[in-house]
């Protein structure tokens, strides 16, 4: 799945260069949706993610793409790669920014662990 956002004011420090935490938060939503998109019916909620290291800093105004995949499918749980990249609307160049995979594990209403169809 791929997902877009623009970098505005409100999602930068002091230093002018975006916070991570919002890129984390998009990270997270968007490997959510894909997830959620990919397994229709489920619970899913984040239960970890992989290494956190931020390639290179974010001005406003850069458009961010997001690209979320399935790389792994276990029993209850399920992983999936997210990479960013800022956009040059100017060259139509692209930078990666930050990758990261993010698990999530199906749950019933009760918030227990519960298996994905067909396993």
């Amino acid at each position: 799945m791929e997902n877009y956002k623009v970098v505005r004011p409100g999602h930068l420090n002091h230093y002018g260069y975006l916070f991570g935490g919002f890129l984390l938060q998009w990270v997270d939503e968007i490997g959510w949706i894909a997830a959620s998109r990919d397994n229709p019916g489920c619970r899913l909620v984040t239960v970890g993610m992989d290494r956190v290291e931020f390639h290179r800093s974010v001005r406003e105004g850069v458009v961010l793409r997001f690209e979320a995949v399935e790389s792994c499918r276990g029993t209850s749980s399920l992983t999936y790669a997210v990479s960013v990249f800022a956009d040059d609307l100017e060259t139509g160049a692209e930078q990666e920014i930050f990758s990261t995979c993010i698990t999530f594990v199906r749950v019933d209403e009760d918030g227990r662990k519960c298996p994905l169809p067909g396993r």
